[in-house]
């Protein structure tokens, strides 16, 4: 991408991120039209290409953007500081809810981009989410012992769950088009609560 985009003022910018979190949320990758990016962001399409150089380029930006806006909510929300994974999750949460007032399509553009099939963009968007997905890959969560856990759980299995399933909830909550922070924070506490009861010893709920 043109340098450029960054000497632009931070107002101009969070334009032009949030154009193309929307159009980009509405439609799949291939019928997104770059047109209706520029029109929303109140620029014109040459200068959204000289900006970045083709569509593709665009929406891997924005998916980096995505990265880096959650890690900096998340490391602000001082969930990685959370001595448990139930408490981790529901800071971050919180974080996230954030994140939507000032980015109200950034979830719907992350759903969408993680079920997008279209060849021209699908490995590249793997290779961003994957990390955050796997228990494996993911090095921003505190070690889980299997002695907090029952007896035979699968925690690998068990990070995937609550993780989509947490990913899934800030989605349906999105789709509503009013963040209700409360409600949102209630029914997600309620969630986190009926996990710590199905999967953590007794001792440790």
């Amino acid at each position: 991408m043109n340098d450029k985009f960054f000497d632009l003022p931070k107002e101009k910018q969070e334009r032009i991120i949030n154009a193309g979190f929307r159009v980009f949320s509405r439609n799949s990758y291939k019928k997104s039209p770059v047109q209706q990016i520029a029109d929303e962001a109140g620029i014109s399409k040459s200068l959204l290409f000289f900006y970045f150089k083709n569509k593709k380029e665009l929406f891997l930006f924005l998916m980096k953007k995505v990265e880096e806006i959650t890690t900096q909510a998340l490391l602000a929300s001082k969930c990685y500081e959370a001595s448990n994974i139930f408490d981790m999750m529901y800071l971050g949460l919180q974080a996230k809810v954030g994140i939507m007032k000032d980015y109200p399509d950034i979830t719907n553009f992350s759903v969408k981009a993680y079920y997008d099939d279209d060849p021209d963009i699908r490995d590249d968007v793997r290779k961003i989410v994957q990390p955050y997905t796997q228990l494996e890959t993911n090095q921003s969560i505190p070690p889980l012992d299997p002695k907090d856990f029952k007896e035979g759980i699968d925690l690998r299995l068990m990070y995937r769950d609550m993780y989509l399933a947490s990913e899934g909830y800030i989605w349906q909550m999105s789709q509503t088009g009013v963040i209700d922070v409360a409600r949102i924070l209630q029914e997600y506490k309620e969630m986190i609560d009926f996990w710590r009861e199905l999967y953590a010893r007794k001792e440790n709920t």
